[in-house]
């Protein structure tokens, strides 16, 4: 298996909008490992003479996660990618606040090198919040949606 160069272009921009400074990736022979922030750990590393000096950006922290809402159960991304509310643009959402919806019901997509990963809610439940604004990049483990569980 080969990569192309479009998909270890997503790759990184991935890796770029993610919080992540490192990532290794093997499958089937292939491997590719990304890593950035590496001259802002420690001390900075100085340029050859008559180098220019290198821009160096920071990170900004991720947003602190939301409160767990009294009796509600969070529905985690199961996967680091783009999180998207419909099938496609322009059709209804999945689900929305309010929602009645069963432990397999999908509930969202999730893109990933250009697979669409659907999430399933994984309960039985109301629909009570939904997170992150569609088309943004969601992180492995942050919280997509809350469900109440019936009385």
């Amino acid at each position: 298996m080969s990569l192309t160069a479009a998909e270890v272009a997503e790759i990184m921009r991935l890796v770029e909008q993610s919080v992540f400074d490192e990532l290794t990736l093997e499958m089937e022979g292939v491997k590719l490992s990304l890593r950035r922030g590496a001259a802002a750990v420690g001390a900075p590393a100085a340029a050859p003479a008559g180098t220019p000096a290198a821009a160096t950006g920071s990170i900004a922290a991720p947003p602190a996660p939301p409160a767990d809402a009294p009796g509600t159960t969070p529905i985690e991304s199961p996967m680091l990618g783009t999180f998207y509310r419909a099938p496609k643009p322009g059709s209804p959402s999945f689900v929305e606040v309010g929602s009645e919806v069963e432990a397999d019901t999908v509930i969202a997509i999730i893109e990933v090198m250009k697979l669409m990963n659907t999430v399933r809610a994984g309960a039985r439940g109301t629909i009570t919040a939904i997170l992150p604004a569609d088309g943004t990049l969601v992180e492995y483990g942050e919280v997509l949606m809350r469900i109440r569980p019936p009385a």
